[in-house]
């Protein structure tokens, strides 16, 4: 009875303080100019802006999340209402650009960085997802929408870092399950096929939660993990690294060894301790371990299966080369 109480009273509080409802959303975004064209420029704590934008920026940039494409600049508007991220209790939400509001719901979690969260009404991006309080659920983006928690994360940063414990996973009907596991994270436990169970000794129901978990977690954080393999069960404790690919990353587990690719599998970045292996940035990779492989995902498949080292054929205009991974 008590619970019903509070929560009425919640609902009539947010109620009586968002009575302009998003038609105010939509005012607050215009005064803010916070759409710029593509872009999105969210007055942010601290006389600051949080930027999602493909284009190059002019301003200072004060720090970059390459994973996300989020960038925060100083604001000299001296906009007086900052928007903040909700973490109350949630009474409605809805896609809201400088002209309309498309009332809805989310209807797949943010999984991780490279699959963002999907929402029930079609809409123009960039836009910002919002509560009728005018305050931030996400970010609307041509690829999906980033969700607040991962917002905050980044605002709450000194530096843009996320966490990872080498496993890649989706929802399957025996619950989360290994799709992909990095064979270049050293002592690596984790193999594909495996269905978590717990985690820290909370029971994992979605793989959204469980990568947000690891992801958002201070670097070194402790796991401890339990999980079905084939009719065991086996526990295992790792602590989390620096996750290095994912979203507008590549995201093959070959980032550990300082290479980067493009969706059409040509090097895009080469880390400085990768270039005595003679590969060079425009290099196109045709095999994995003596398999073709077209994109990313066949690449992280594959890459898998090695004992020793991977070998990986590439292709340098007419010319093909093997080069071993250790």
């Amino acid at each position: 009875m008590l619970r019903l109480f509070v929560l009425l009273n919640l609902l009539f509080l947010n109620l009586f303080a968002c009575k302009g409802g998003y038609q105010s959303c939509i005012k607050k975004i215009n005064d803010s100019y916070s759409i710029q064209k593509n872009s999105l420029y969210i007055p942010v704590k601290g006389n600051k802006r949080l930027v999602y934008t493909s284009c190059k920026l002019n301003e200072k940039v004060l720090k970059h999340d390459s994973f996300l494409g989020l960038s925060l600049v100083a604001d000299k508007s001296d906009f007086a209402y900052d928007f903040d991220i909700n973490m109350r209790i949630q009474l409605g939400e809805a896609v809201v650009d400088a002209r309309e509001v498309r009332e809805g719901k989310i209807t797949q979690e943010q999984l991780g960085l490279s699959h963002l969260a999907r929402f029930s009404e079609n809409y123009k991006a960039p836009a910002l997802l919002m509560s009728s309080c005018c305050s931030l659920e996400g970010l609307a983006t041509p690829r999906g929408i980033i969700q607040k928690e991962y917002l905050a994360h980044f605002l709450g940063q000194e530096r843009v870092e996320y966490g990872d414990i080498g496993i890649r996973v989706s929802e399957s009907k025996n619950g989360v399950k290994v799709v992909a596991s990095d064979p270049f994270l050293e002592n690596n436990p984790y193999k594909k096929g495996d269905i978590i169970h717990t985690i820290n000794g909370e029971k994992v129901t979605t793989a959204a939660a469980l990568m947000r978990k690891i992801l958002l977690s201070k670097l070194g954080s402790s796991f401890s993990v339990k999980v079905k393999r084939g009719s065991e069960l086996l526990n295992f404790q790792t602590r989390s690294v620096a996750r290095l690919g994912g979203g507008l990353l590549s995201d093959t587990f070959l980032e550990r060894r300082g290479i980067y690719f493009d969706e059409d599998l040509r090097i895009v970045k080469l880390e400085k301790k990768f270039s005595s292996q003679g590969l060079l940035v425009g290099d196109r990779l045709i095999k994995v371990n003596g398999v073709f492989v077209k994109n990313q995902q066949q690449l992280r498949h594959y890459i898998e299966d090695f004992k020793e080292f991977s070998s990986l054929l590439f292709e340098r205009k007419e010319f093909q080369f093997f080069v071993n991974i250790k």
